[in-house]
């Protein structure tokens, strides 16, 4: 469990045990504060699979699980939970994959009349590089599989992109041979000396919080796990932050989030392109809260400077 799903598991904790339910918590890490004995009413140290928080549900039969303090882990497993019946409060499985398959969600995207830089998927060498010239180039390129920006690499020709394929093992037919499928790599036009903005938000299906608009320190292409940000954002205009805080609300209603959000952004050329969104706790949450002086479970107790409720 990183930083981000300790401190928001632990509020949710606090939060649950304050409205006067008991507070379960399942954590596969015991160097965490999330463990401390006295956070929550139950301790399971048991690893975060499907088919071991179905046996912790068996026994104690909750009210409902929420999965999104713990990052993306949890999140994968919604759709088996779901189908076994588990009640999952929050944001539903239908937005979770509206907002981690591409093509829908840049349909969405598009239906909004919101940007994104081009991209496209592929399953092989010769597809990647078909798609690459319609994408263009310089490309960032990544397959799906993997997280924390490993193995994420930016090229600048079809040779470039064919060597980092052959290094990848694109194409080398191990998958298939296994009795799988080949996994996807994913493109996407890079854009060159753009500025990258990270967004946190908080939405109950209707009404969204803005909790911070963060601009990276660093040029858009550095993962946001190693790159550095700073709120309040130093060089962006009001309009341009209003149009953060506006496509960044449109996102949330569209997806139906019930819960946190948090959405990436680059800006080049005065234009806003939207690179992701996630519904779920990000990396940021905890610098956030600890900027604007109000943990996570508070954010709606109180409208941000700013513009910044919607």
């Amino acid at each position: 469990m990183r930083f981000r799903s300790d401190y928001c598991c632990v509020h949710a904790a606090h939060t649950v045990r304050e409205s006067g339910r008991d507070a379960v918590m399942i954590n596969c890490n015991p160097e965490t504060v999330s463990t401390d004995y006295d956070t929550s009413d139950r301790l399971y140290f048991e690893p975060l699979t499907l088919e071991d928080v179905l046996a912790v549900v068996e026994v104690e039969k909750p009210r409902g699980l929420i999965l999104q303090f713990g990052g993306q882990t949890p999140l994968k497993l919604a759709a088996g939970l779901q189908a076994a019946g588990v009640p999952l409060l929050g944001t539903s499985v239908r937005a979770i994959d509206l907002a981690e398959d591409r093509g829908r969600f840049g349909a969405l995207l598009a239906e909004l009349g919101y940007k994104a830089p081009p991209y496209a998927t592929a399953r092989s060498v010769q597809q990647a590089l078909e798609c690459a010239g319609e994408v263009g180039f310089p490309l960032l390129v990544r397959p799906s599989y993997v997280l924390g920006g490993r193995a994420m690499e930016i090229v600048y020709s079809r040779d470039g992109l064919a060597d980092y394929l052959h290094r990848e093992g694109v194409g080398d037919g191990a998958a298939e041979a296994a009795g799988g499928q080949a996994p996807e790599i994913f493109l996407d036009r890079f854009l060159e000396n753009a500025t990258e903005v990270d967004v946190d938000a908080l939405c109950d299906g209707s009404e969204v919080w803005i909790g911070g608009i963060m601009q990276h320190v660093e040029e858009a292409g550095v993962h946001s796990g190693d790159s550095a940000c700073v709120i309040p954002p130093h060089s962006l205009g009001g309009e341009m932050l209003a149009l953060i805080a506006e496509e960044t609300a449109g996102i949330a209603r569209a997806l139906g989030v019930v819960g946190l959000l948090n959405v990436q952004y680059a800006i080049k050329d005065e234009h806003l392109y939207v690179i992701e969104a996630n519904p779920r706790a990000s990396r940021t949450v905890p610098f956030v809260s600890k900027a604007i002086g109000i943990p996570r479970a508070r954010w709606p107790s109180r409208t941000l400077p700013g513009g910044a409720s919607h």
